[in-house]
């Protein structure tokens, strides 16, 4: 072979090695610690940001927590964990992102919100380093048109909870590059996830399915067809899924639910994604489920009681 042919050669099988060694999180509430969890006691680097000190404790509190109960069920060793928590590093400026190789978005499901955080996140980052959101319904296509690097960003989707579920959905925008999709695959096997390629269309596979069900068991409690209890007990026994869709949105957060609706309402233009008024009048009036201690259950006592 000619020798500026192997050398062109050489250089393209260069470009295309994208070595992930440490990993940026953005956010530390349920979805960030998760993945700053798995991807720390996967061995990576991790550096986690939130917008105060008392938040980034919060999600570190959940991480030490979520692997004393893998300790708990011999999941994981003692000695692993605590290698694990030393791999996170964390902090309020994006400026401790400027040596990742990835970065992950896992702030609240708004555009606008997502879209803010990359402006502020471009700058600080190495031109070679790859973005990630853990957006579960916003166009990857929109939000990468915000960076500075389209063709280095993509839709990496976990699934709640982080480390007990073993789905990632990965989505590429318009112009993601092939190398970059292939580079987030790698990394999702490396942190014993299954991922499935998702088109970049409202909701994606999971939410596009899920989240019309959960409208619809509120419209079904809305209209008088059942009560809360009655609705989760039928999904439960019914169809033995492990937990009834009121119980699964107050897990998931009715604003959570709330948001993805809209964005398969506004997306799609279909009526049969308009979102449940009492699911909208819940999210008013501030009942977003476990996280508030209020939804379709009250979660004060002891027990969740139905609040309908």
């Amino acid at each position: 072979m000619d020798k500026h042919v192997t050398a062109a050669f050489d250089s393209e099988e260069k470009t295309m090695s994208i070595n992930i060694k440490k990993i940026g999180v953005i956010g530390a509430g349920q979805m960030g610690s998760g993945i700053a969890h798995v991807c720390a006691q996967a061995g990576y680097d991790v550096h986690m940001l939130d917008i105060s000190e008392d938040a980034i404790a919060a999600g570190m509190d959940k991480i030490k927590k979520g692997m004393a109960r893998q300790v708990s069920r011999s999941e994981l060793s003692e000695a692993d964990a605590d290698a694990a928590m030393k791999h996170i590093t964390t902090g309020t400026d994006y400026a401790g992102f400027g040596d990742c190789d990835f970065v992950v978005e896992a702030a609240s499901e708004d555009e606008d919100v997502k879209k803010a955080i990359l402006k502020q996140l471009c700058p600080v980052l190495r031109e070679d380093a790859l973005i990630a959101s853990n957006t579960s319904s916003i166009s990857i296509t929109r939000l990468g048109a915000q960076t500075d690097r389209p063709g280095k960003f993509l839709g990496m989707h976990f699934m709640n909870p982080v480390p007990r579920m073993e789905l990632v959905e990965l989505i590429r925008g318009i112009a993601t590059d092939e190398d970059t999709y292939s580079a987030i695959r790698e990394l999702a096997a490396k942190l014993g996830k299954k991922s499935v390629n998702a088109e970049d269309f409202p909701a994606f596979i999971v939410n596009r399915i899920l989240l019309p069900m959960i409208n619809e068991a509120v419209y079904t409690l809305y209209e008088g067809v059942g009560s809360v209890e009655a609705i989760d007990t039928s999904m439960k026994l019914g169809t033995h899924h492990p937990m009834g869709p009121l119980e699964l949105a107050d897990f998931i957060g009715l604003d959570t639910c709330l948001a993805v609706m809209h964005v398969l309402h506004d997306g799609l233009a279909d009526t049969k994604y308009r979102p449940c008024p009492l699911l909208v009048k819940y999210v008013e009036a501030g009942w977003l489920g476990r996280k508030t201690g209020r939804g379709f259950y009250d979660y004060s006592g002891d027990v969740p009681v139905p609040t309908r």
